[in-house]
């Protein structure tokens, strides 16, 4: 399975962007996807993940301002992040397990490369 994250960038506070992971493989539709983020010396946090079945999980602070969705027939999961902050800024990687949901770094087998975001206060 190969992952491509894209639609980062730099954008102003306030504004929103859409980051896409599309992957490669026919498997896609099974994988849980995930979002990781890591900002500038600091660990690779969890943001979101969906299932095959679209159940959904947010960390706590993701809750409210980013939004996870998939569209299998694409092979691509989608974030979209409203009201960004600088703190915010980061790159933003999407990975991918089979089967269910996981919220820690090393239930993924696989990774994208990553997509920076940058938020201008």
């Amino acid at each position: 399975v190969q992952l491509q994250a894209s639609g980062g960038g730099l954008v102003q506070a306030g504004g929103s962007l859409r980051l896409s992971c599309a992957t490669s493989g026919r498997t896609f539709s099974t994988y849980a996807m995930g979002w990781f983020r890591q900002a500038p010396g600091k660990e690779r946090e969890f943001i979101s993940a969906i299932n095959w079945r679209s159940s959904i999980c947010y960390s706590d602070s993701a809750k409210g301002r980013f939004t996870i969705s998939r569209d299998n027939a694409k092979n691509t999961v989608y974030l979209q992040i409203y009201n960004l902050k600088p703190e915010d800024t980061a790159v933003y990687y999407c990975a991918a397990r089979p089967g269910v949901l996981g919220i820690h770094r090393r239930e993924y087998d696989y990774w994208g490369q990553g997509t920076l975001v940058t938020v201008s206060s």
